[in-house]
């Protein structure tokens, strides 16, 4: 009889409830979204290329920018996670080519099945990718037919790699959207696990990891019996009809789990941290900033000015964000251990392991920000419903529909919260990975937070509350 961990018990197993193992196993449910998405998706492409030039007026810019980005950044990364990897429509026709099937596996399929080179098989490239359309982010949230090319390449990207590359390396490691899904998901209240890994273990055939009669092998390349965080999890549930043992589950968990392990903390998604934190505050000033001359730089893309604009983002988000973070972890280590010797972990080792406390920080920046941006845009959406060319039509009723702000009055409170939550949160995060850092054995035997803890994490504690107080002056001001 297996015995349950005292983490085990915390967490609810979904996959105990017959109704909802048995929609996770079925690829119908998951189908009609997908394909529901790639027709919205579709629909994007064809309006920005053949519809009208206005952004406010054009589905391309509306559907995607504004209530996609709704959903994503209000709903779907907090409180699920990839959820929204498991429906993107834009690794669809790649996967359809390289798997010959639209559903249930069979023989054939196109492709050269190669491997994802070794250099690469991590989230560099994904970052560069994120600040490259972040550079060109005021043309592709405005204009209607740049915004339809960048979804066209995506699309075209995402199945060239399947073509060329074996699963869905384009969601692994290009994405610009699935990297910073994956950094925020280690946040989620939500996870899809093994539940025994000694299970995993004597299974020699792994089926899901291999693939089976039943599904296909993780698309991911991640072997669920040695996953401990979400990153790397696109909760495509490939998984779960391959496991013939009933050994996977999707857990209802407490906030944050992701963070607590010590392991699996990198150079490449501390960047991401830095990049996704910096980001913010860039678009929260260009975007809902007073200055003209600002958001002019950004919009003239190949000028001069924006030539400097691009050169000052590019580094503000890679030299001094990072810059900033990395002489606070300098300050908390000299704190700590004052005239001592150094513990043994090194500067780089510490650097990395605090920038793990900014990933709640991050996601509370970017919620603030959707919030004022979403809200004060989203009844351009109706119009759009109804007339998605801007040719005259009004299928719904809708295309008369004014512009209106909602909840103007109470979205600078719910910012404020939202950002303190963060700080609060990013703060407590900070002091456990110092006490990790420190040692974990003082704790256990005396019961108390070492000081040299609070003293490492203090410097990090400042600069989260540095961010969070420019965050406020550009969002609430």
């Amino acid at each position: 009889m297996k015995v349950e961990t005292p983490e085990q018990t915390k967490k609810i197993d979904l996959t105990r409830l017959p109704v909802v193992k048995s929609a996770l196993r079925s690829r119908w449910p998951q189908f009609a979204l997908r394909a529901l998405a790639l027709a919205g998706f579709l629909l994007a492409i064809l309006a920005g290329l053949l519809g009208t030039p206005v952004g406010s007026r054009n589905f391309a810019i509306v559907f995607v920018w504004i209530a996609w980005w709704a959903l994503l950044m209000l709903a779907l990364v907090p409180l699920l996670g990839r959820g929204w990897c498991s429906i993107c429509p834009i690794p669809m026709p790649g996967e359809w080519l390289q798997q010959g099937a639209m559903l249930k596996p069979q023989a054939g399929g196109a492709g050269l099945g190669k491997r994802w080179p070794n250099r690469f098989r991590n989230i560099w490239l994904q970052n560069g990718a994120f600040a490259l359309v972040a550079l060109f982010s005021t043309l592709v949230l405005t204009q209607p037919s740049v915004s339809a090319l960048v979804l066209a390449a995506f699309l075209l990207i995402a199945t060239g790699a399947s073509l060329i590359f074996e699963r869905r390396a384009f969601c692994r490691y290009l994405c610009p959207v699935g990297g910073f899904i994956g950094l925020y998901s280690q946040l989620a209240p939500v996870e899809l696990r093994v539940k025994d890994r000694s299970v995993c273990a004597g299974h020699v055939e792994k089926t899901c990891y291999t693939g089976s009669e039943d599904g296909y092998g993780c698309p991911w390349q991640v072997f669920p019996g040695g996953m401990i965080k979400n990153t790397y999890c696109g909760l495509c549930m490939e998984c779960l009809r391959t496991c013939p043992h009933d050994n996977i589950a999707l857990n209802l968990r407490s906030l944050g789990e992701d963070l607590e392990p010590a392991r699996g903390r990198k150079l490449d998604e501390a960047f991401k941290a830095f990049l996704m934190l910096g980001s913010a505050l860039v678009y929260s000033a260009v975007l809902l900033g007073p200055w003209g001359i600002l958001k002019n730089s950004a919009y003239s893309i190949a000028s001069p000015a924006w030539l400097l604009y691009a050169l000052v983002f590019l580094t503000f988000v890679f030299g001094v964000v990072p810059g900033a973070f990395w002489l606070a972890v300098r300050i908390g280590r000299w704190l700590a251990d004052g005239k001592k010797k150094s513990r043994g972990t090194t500067m780089r080792r510490d650097f990395i392991q605090l920038a793990y406390s900014l990933v709640p920080l991050g996601l509370a920046a970017w919620i603030a920000f959707s919030l004022a941006f979403v809200f004060t845009n989203l009844s351009y959406l109706w119009p759009a419903l109804s007339d998605p060319f801007g040719w005259g039509w009004n299928l719904f009723g809708t295309a008369g529909a004014v512009w209106t702000p909602y909840l103007a009055s109470l979205i600078p409170f719910l910012q404020a919260a939202i950002l303190l939550v963060g700080l609060g949160w990013a703060s407590r995060t900070a002091l456990k990975i110092a006490t990790q850092i420190i040692g974990g054995d003082r704790i256990r035997q005396t019961g108390k937070q070492p000081a040299s803890a609070a003293r490492l994490a203090l410097p990090v504690v400042v600069f989260c509350l540095a961010v969070t107080g420019g965050l406020m002056g550009l969002l609430l001001a």
